[in-house]
């Protein structure tokens, strides 16, 4: 279904029924069908919510407005719009700085996040000249697949995913395509961090290139007053494509946590796949 919200169309799938719902923000070349896997998995158990950022999927490409606040603004709408009354937001790389960001302002209903392979809130440390280059990472299927096969995913796709992967990079707007590598992620939301109330969890890939699990409990992990963070190996950066066994059973356990006390202290699954779990201190 298509929302107006902020002054645009965005495109959100809904899915299921319960509460709290879960929201789910994607990385920078995805669309709200990165998570479909996840949420097969998910649903008709949770009430599940993806959204199409701005300039992604068949959600509008507004000239500029693409800031870290403005998809945040984004999210927070698209939540009031559909009455969510509690709710756990679920970012993926930049949708995971995105729900950062939000859960800082300390929304009403929000009582978790789940941050999967999430972009720190710190600026991402490349280069000027590295980052023009990855404006130009999803021109072509040729420059997608490489990105894919060199960074993204090393340990590989299923060839029905790298086939989502490619339509959804190469459909982005320019303006989204240039406006994370070049301004958004250099955005730093450090002091934000420490608003944040609500219990987070995080998952991070033992082969991600993009953000690399020790950069993650570095920069993240001692920054959050309630969290955990746990590694799943043999897998990089696409976790919603690369283990989504593992991210719906960790998001369940962790959503089902949040509704029944007895189960706050206990670690979520991993399904078929051993974790390393690290704790704030």
């Amino acid at each position: 279904m298509m929302l107006s919200v902020n002054g645009i169309d965005l495109h959100v799938e809904q899915q299921g029924v319960g509460s709290p719902a879960l929201v789910f923000l994607h990385y920078w070349g995805g669309s709200s069908r990165t998570w479909r896997h996840v949420i097969d998995r998910l649903t008709p158990d949770f009430r599940t919510v993806a959204i199409d950022q701005r300039g992604w999927g068949r959600s509008a490409a507004p000239a500029g407005r693409y800031a870290l606040a403005d998809m945040a603004d984004d999210a927070q709408a698209v939540v009031a719009a559909l009455d969510l009354e509690r709710y756990i937001l679920v970012g993926h790389s930049m949708g995971g700085k995105v729900a950062q960001l939000l859960a800082s302002r300390r929304p009403r209903g929000l009582v978790g996040v789940a941050l999967i392979a999430p972009a720190p809130p710190v600026p991402l440390g490349l280069p000027l000249a590295v980052r023009e280059g990855m404006v130009r990472a999803y021109d072509t299927r040729e420059s997608v697949v490489a990105t894919v096969e060199q960074v993204l995913a090393p340990d590989g796709l299923d060839p029905d995913d790298l086939d989502a992967v490619v339509g959804d990079s190469l459909a982005g707007a320019a303006g989204a395509k240039e406006a994370w590598p070049l301004s958004t992620s250099q955005e730093d939301i450090v002091a934000a961090l420490g608003l944040i109330e609500v219990p987070v969890f995080i998952v991070s890939g033992e082969h991600d290139r993009v953000d690399p699990p020790e950069v993650v409990e570095r920069e993240l992990l001692p920054r959050l007053a309630q969290a955990q963070m746990h590694v799943l190996p043999q897998v990089g950066h696409l976790l919603p494509y690369e283990a989504p066994d593992e991210i719906a059973d960790m998001v369940r356990a962790f959503a089902l946590s949040l509704t029944d006390p007895a189960l706050t202290q206990r670690a979520p699954p991993s399904s078929d796949r051993s974790t390393r779990a690290t704790r704030r201190p």
